[in-house]
Parts: structure tokens; C-alpha cells; sequence
């Protein structure tokens, strides 16, 4: 009777582990890994915004700077629009999903640009089309992996590994992002299919703006270009505002309203 009772609880000790296993939930490293540059997205791009920003393109023996507005609401709809200086004025990229239109106003011409020229330079910067999407696509069509936790001016930083998922039409062959643990995304990696790191960008300065604290300068640089970068500064945002809805359309991005 008793050797009958042990095996019992031992299959039913064996029958519960089973289900647990069975019922686990995703390990916490991972599912933390998602939620942390979920947090940091949000907090670049809030429910919405309005930026005035100015980039520097600095190339041997030469610096363009220029000024833009951007707007973007939700997670699909991105305007820049370019007002300084005056040979730039006027240009402007509107994203939509994930079709992306380009205005010229010396061809005064909407262009809606193919797939494989999203990762063209972007008005001659270190910056492509498709970083001007930098939202769900990265948290959506990656696995993220936490892979360390470091500080830096007193703050936690957690470093996450990102792998395209298989079948999505990615040009990366892996991203490694840092994020603040307050949401501010810190600084992100960027690798070939062979592994080897072609790209940075990074957050030289981050500051409250707009209510909440924000990677204000940020600079892109390639590794085989030394001494080039494009640097954007952040001179005033706002989040959470409205946007009329004419704002992110192909009429908007031609003839622009008041």
C-alpha cells in the first residue's frame, strides 16, 4: 500500500512539473528585453509630436546644416519637412505605413519610392529612408535578447540583442540597442549578415523635452568612414498633441497648408 501511494504522488508529482513546464510563460529576460525598447519608442514618438530639428552633415572639407519639422502620430505616420536652407527648403518625406512618398519642389513632383530604396541616404546624411520609420518595426520584426546591464552617469543601461525574424525584408544582420532604464534610447548598433559592426548611433546629450526626458543631440556614424557623421539636435518638441488629419497626406505633402 505504501510503495503503491509513493509511486502515486511520485506520477503526480511528475504529471504537475509536466503542466508547469507545459503552462511556463516566456523567460522574463526575453519578455523584458521587448517591453524595455517598446518603453523607448514610446517615449521617442509619445501617441504624437511635433519637432523642430537641425542636422549637420559633416563629409572632408565640407558641413551642411539644415533645419526641419517633423510630425508623427501613432506607430505609421512620419512628415519632415525641410525649411533651411533655402536650396533645401521646401523638401520633405512623408511615410504612411509602410509606403514612403518624397517631394521634390524643383520637380514639383511627389515620388512614391520603391522598397529598395529605403535604405538610400536620406537628403545626403548618414541617415537612411528607412531610419525615419525607427518605431514597431524594429520591436515587431525582431527577436530581442537581453544580453547585459552596465551604467553610465549613474544610470542602468540594458543592452538588448535584436535578430530579424525570419522572412521579413530586413538589410541588417543584427541591431544591439542600449536603453536607459528611464526609456531613453541610448545608443544602437548596426551589423552586416557577416556579423561585422558597419554603424552607430549615438545619444551625446539627453534632456527633459517636452516633459520627459529625451535623447535631444544624437549622431549617426558609419565605421568606414571616419571623421563623416550627421548629427540632429532636437530645438523644441511637444508630445500628445493633435494633429489634423490633412497633415499626412499626398496634397499636404505637395502643397503644403498654413
Amino acid at each position: 500500500m505504501t510503495a503503491t501511494l509513493s509511486r502515486r504522488n511520485v506520477m503526480l508529482t511528475l504529471g504537475a512539473a509536466t503542466m508547469l513546464a507545459v503552462l511556463a510563460p516566456v523567460p522574463a529576460a526575453a519578455q523584458d528585453a521587448r517591453a524595455i525598447l517598446k518603453s523607448a519608442f514610446d517615449n521617442w514618438r509619445a501617441r504624437s509630436s511635433h519637432a523642430t530639428v537641425e542636422m549637420v552633415v559633416k563629409r572632408p572639407g565640407a558641413t551642411r546644416t539644415m533645419t526641419l519639422e517633423s510630425w508623427t502620430e501613432g506607430e505609421d505616420n512620419a512628415l519632415v519637412r525641410f525649411t533651411a536652407p533655402a536650396r533645401d527648403a521646401g523638401n520633405a518625406t512623408l511615410q504612411l505605413g509602410s509606403t514612403t512618398y518624397v517631394f521634390n519642389p524643383k520637380l514639383n513632383q511627389v515620388i512614391k519610392l520603391p522598397a529598395s530604396a529605403m535604405t538610400q541616404s536620406w537628403m545626403g546624411s548618414d541617415f537612411s529612408y528607412d531610419d525615419l520609420s525607427r518605431s514597431e518595426k524594429v520591436v515587431d520584426d525582431y527577436t530581442h535578447t537581453l544580453i547585459a546591464t552596465k551604467s553610465a552617469g549613474g544610470r542602468k543601461l540594458y543592452v538588448i540583442e535584436s535578430i530579424p525574424k525570419r522572412g521579413k525584408p530586413i538589410v541588417w544582420g543584427k541591431q544591439v540597442l542600449t536603453v536607459r532604464e528611464d526609456g531613453v534610447l541610448y545608443s544602437v548598433e548596426y551589423f552586416d549578415q557577416l556579423g561585422k559592426r558597419v554603424r552607430v548611433m549615438t545619444s551625446d546629450r539627453i534632456s527633459n523635452l517636452g516633459g520627459r526626458p529625451y535623447p535631444v543631440v544624437m549622431t549617426m556614424k558609419s565605421d568606414d568612414k571616419p571623421g563623416q557623421y550627421t548629427r540632429v539636435t532636437t530645438k523644441a518638441a511637444e508630445f500628445d498633441i493633435s494633429i489634423p488629419a490633412y497633415l499626412f497626406t499626398r496634397s499636404n505633402l505637395q502643397n503644403p497648408r498654413d
